[in-house]
């Protein structure tokens, strides 16, 4: 009777390959990672080059008028977001958008505010240079002037000098509109924004400090 011999792994050789399998795997996964993250970078940057585009449908619409003045972050109620530049820019672009929303976001808080984004000139404008100026307006008109009025008066000057200050940002330390908070790590910086020019690039740490002293432009 002749015997039939057959080929198997050894146990060596079958170490072996699980061995150049962990390697290969050890060498994909990170590379996967960082390809998803350039991904959510780039959708990033995608979502703040669409919004700067709305925002200056707004603003040619109304004549190259200054920057549209609202709160910096909508506000969380019971019936949706609340203020804040994706209600302000409806007729641009839908509030409910995705391009509101950076694809690196995991912070289900955003979806109750509306947006991943910080709209910066809805925070300059409570710098004390500004409201100094503002003050010294709202004191110079008439006593007779209603509430409604001088509100309108308010708004529409800190639109014109936040618009002014911004575009007189020669070192580009102030952008319109930016992440919240840091969600690109393994990027060149990990906070993204877009310009007034319509540039949109990472912001850089050292204009981080610029702005508050090193904690950011606030969290969302």
């Amino acid at each position: 009777m002749r015997l039939i011999r057959t080929r198997a792994f050894t146990i060596v050789e079958m170490l072996v390959v699980i061995g150049i399998i962990g390697v290969l795997v050890g060498i994909a996964v990170p590379s996967l990672r960082s390809v998803r993250m350039e991904s959510k970078n780039a959708g990033c940057l995608s979502n703040l080059r669409q919004q700067f585009t709305a925002l200056e449908s707004y603003r040619s619409s109304l004549r190259g008028q200054p920057l549209p003045m609202c709160e910096f972050l909508p506000v969380a109620t019971d019936d949706g977001p609340e203020g804040g530049l994706p209600l302000m820019l409806a007729d641009y672009v839908d509030p409910q958008s995705e391009i509101w929303y950076c694809p690196a976001d995991g912070d289900p808080s955003n979806r109750l505010v509306g947006t991943s984004y910080n709209y910066l000139p809805g925070l300059l404008r409570y710098t004390p240079e500004i409201q100094l100026q503002v003050i010294q307006t709202l004191l110079a008109l008439p006593p007779s002037t209603s509430e409604g009025a001088r509100a309108r008066t308010r708004t529409e000057l800190e639109a014109r000098l936040v618009t002014a200050f911004i575009q007189n940002d020669e070192r580009r330390v102030f952008p319109l509109l930016l992440d919240s908070q840091d969600r690109h790590p393994g990027t060149r910086n990990p906070r993204n924004g877009v310009y007034i020019d319509g540039s949109a690039t990472a912001v850089r740490d050292a204009d981080l400090e610029d702005v508050d002293g090193g904690d950011g432009y606030g969290g969302g």
